[in-house]
């Protein structure tokens, strides 16, 4: 019997003995990309690979560039793309030799015209590879490629992870376009999520990680209600823990950004921390992410002489990372929508007291205000200078909000709870596809 079963015990009117249902699986988990460091699906396809591994499944990520990194016993089966984004020459024109067969001419093609293709390209790739190993695995796990070869009878049940619709990134990219032009071509990077919108409506199993997503995929995409589970994600509670022996930095305020994704609001933390240095000239930012060159982040810190109060970070260890948090006395999720927000979780792992907007699911994750977190409206500069200076200015209640957070997570949002509920849907989703093969049964 697998730890799942054990530590989660049978189902009512369930017999789990000797049958089965308490055999490990064997899993595909897939993720078209998987960069650790930057968003959110890289952090999940590690986590929830190794927790489901230490459940005793046999997990196999297959993925493309930037490719996931892995714990131990965790495999990787590389399905590289062209790599056409890569960095330090985006948008590169491929070699003649580097074409293998007409997906790789169609993932050019797309990108020369302003599209976006790799949701696309690594679903054909993967409809293939699974073809050819058919029988091999008893669930296939999609981390949000929503591709058109995922439609395919893979040889297993699929079950899906939307994290949230990419139409709500969409959108509020629109919103924030200066010109014709530039909706223009926002829309034409975008042209994958009509293909999304398609697939989404067609799958049998979609798992997403809150409430507040699975009512967004039910508006956006128009996914069944009752083909979509919540499993709430969480923090690798180990790493991300308290350690007194980290000295706090006076002032410090660190968030995790891409610097000029409108969705993640980090123009008005900028805004924010002028406001803020008024009255608190120690007060200083630490962004987890690139630093843009040009774009409104920049341009702002800019306009409010802040060059010497933000500093980007990137590449660094995950020590260093849990290290720069803890030493924080500020956290802060400026963001005017997330699906789910790992950085909240995470920082209020740490036990470092969390400032957060209530776009999208962060209420959810970060809790009540006042209890947890201070929270605030999304986009208001204001109110959210408001925040951080009650913060830094109250010693006890960065303590008492420390700690509650911490409490929260350990008891809400950790990766073994996530990897418990996946597990649990996987089998429902084997035991929907063989009752529906079932002589009488519906396919």
């Amino acid at each position: 019997m697998t730890a799942e079963a054990i530590e989660s015990g049978p189902r009512t009117g369930d017999d789990t003995s000797g049958t089965a249902d308490d055999r490990p699986l064997r899993i595909a988990l897939l993720t078209y990309k998987g960069n650790p460091f930057c968003g959110g699906q890289g952090v999940y396809v590690r986590h929830l690979a190794r927790e489901l591994a230490r459940l005793g499944h046999s997990v196999e990520v297959i993925g493309a560039q930037p490719y996931p990194v892995l714990d131990e016993g965790v495999p990787l089966t590389e399905l590289p793309s062209l790599d056409l984004y890569r960095q330090p020459d985006p948008f590169r024109t491929p070699k003649r030799g580097e074409y293998r067969d007409w997906i790789d001419a169609a993932e050019v093609a797309t990108m020369w015209t302003g599209g976006f293709p790799e949701p696309l390209t690594f679903s054909l790739r993967a409809r293939r590879h699974l073809a050819a190993r058919r029988g091999e695995f008893d669930v296939i796990h999609d981390n949000q490629t929503l591709g058109y070869g995922l439609l395919a009878d893979l040889g297993a049940p699929l079950v899906t992870t939307i994290h949230h619709p990419i139409t709500v990134d969409r959108r509020l990219e629109l919103d924030a376009a200066e010109n014709r032009r530039r909706r223009a071509s926002v829309r034409r990077w975008y042209g994958f999520t009509r293909m999304q919108k398609r697939v989404a409506r067609r799958l049998p199993s979609v798992l997403t990680v809150s409430g507040s997503s699975r009512q967004e995929i039910i508006d956006h995409l128009g996914v069944r209600p009752d083909r979509l589970h919540v499993v709430h994600i969480g923090a690798d509670t180990d790493l991300w823990s308290p350690d007194p022996s980290v000295a706090e930095v006076p002032g410090r305020i660190v968030t995790t950004s891409s610097a000029d994704v409108p969705l993640k609001g980090l123009v008005h933390l900028v805004e924010a921390l002028a406001k803020l240095r008024t009255g608190n000239p120690r007060a200083h930012l630490v962004v987890v992410g690139k630093r843009a060159e040009d774009g409104p982040v920049a341009q702002a810190i800019e306009r409010h002489g802040l060059q010497d109060a933000v500093e980007f970070v990137k590449g660094i260890s995950d020590a260093e990372l849990v290290d720069l948090v803890r030493g924080a006395q500020i956290a802060c999720v400026p963001s005017l929508y997330e699906g789910f927000s790992l950085p909240a979780a995470e920082a209020m792992a740490t036990g470092t007291p969390l400032v957060a907007t209530t776009g999208g699911a962060i209420p959810e994750v970060a809790g009540p205000d006042g209890e947890t977190c201070l929270a605030v409206p999304p986009a208001d500069a204001g109110a959210l200078a408001d925040a951080l200076a009650r913060l830094l200015g109250d010693p006890e209640l960065r303590a008492r909000l420390g700690a509650a957070g911490r409490d929260r997570v350990l008891s809400r949002f950790t990766w073994k709870q996530a990897a418990l509920g996946t597990a649990a849907l996987y089998r429902e989703a084997i035991a929907a596809r063989s009752g529906a093969r079932r002589p009488g049964g519906r396919r």
